[in-house]
């Protein structure tokens, strides 16, 4: 399998927003229930477990990772069906990513946006989230699980090659 790179890099006042869209058919709550119910996210990302609420920071269990870590993930924002923010500190620096669902007649539209400092690590994190975006479709719709080797190295010039668009596209 050879995926196709969708990822764009948008300008912001504050660095760069990496912004990746999937879409559903299917309502916006059922796509929620899969970016927030922990037996969901088990399918596609990893479980997660304590008391999820805006300000509270939860343990995410990273079963696509080499030995399976635990991190944790502070919820920052949480506005259901439509928004979830959340933020995280690790070993490369602070994460702070938006899951945005809007819904059409029945198709939703998920926006994911890492917000980055520059784009240094767009080489890096643009083919993961390509990666876990589409292991979210194979768990939405029993599709064949994709395999890491083909998005990383496979998009990283794809990644290192953008370039900042103003928000409108121009």
């Amino acid at each position: 399998m050879s995926p196709i790179p969708t990822g764009r890099l948008f300008g912001t006042a504050s660095g760069n927003d990496l912004v990746l869209t999937r879409t559903f058919r299917a309502p916006a709550e059922d796509v929620w229930a899969s970016i927030t119910e922990p037996e969901r996210t088990a399918r596609w990302f990893g479980p997660w477990e304590g008391e999820a609420a805006p300000g509270r920071t939860i343990k995410v269990r990273m079963v696509h990772e080499e030995q399976e870590p635990w991190y944790d993930l502070r919820i920052e924002a949480c506005e259901p069906p439509h928004r979830l923010t959340v933020s995280a500190l690790d070993a490369y620096g602070a994460w702070r990513i938006d899951l945005l669902l809007s819904e059409t007649a029945g198709m939703t539209e998920l926006r994911f946006v890492q917000h980055l400092d520059g784009t240094d690590l767009a080489g890096d994190v643009g083919p993961g989230w390509e990666y876990y975006l589409d292991m979210l479709v194979a768990s939405r719709d029993g599709s064949p699980t994709p395999d890491f080797h083909d998005y990383h190295p496979a998009m990283q010039a794809y990644y290192r090659g953008l370039s900042p668009q103003t928000p409108n596209g121009a």
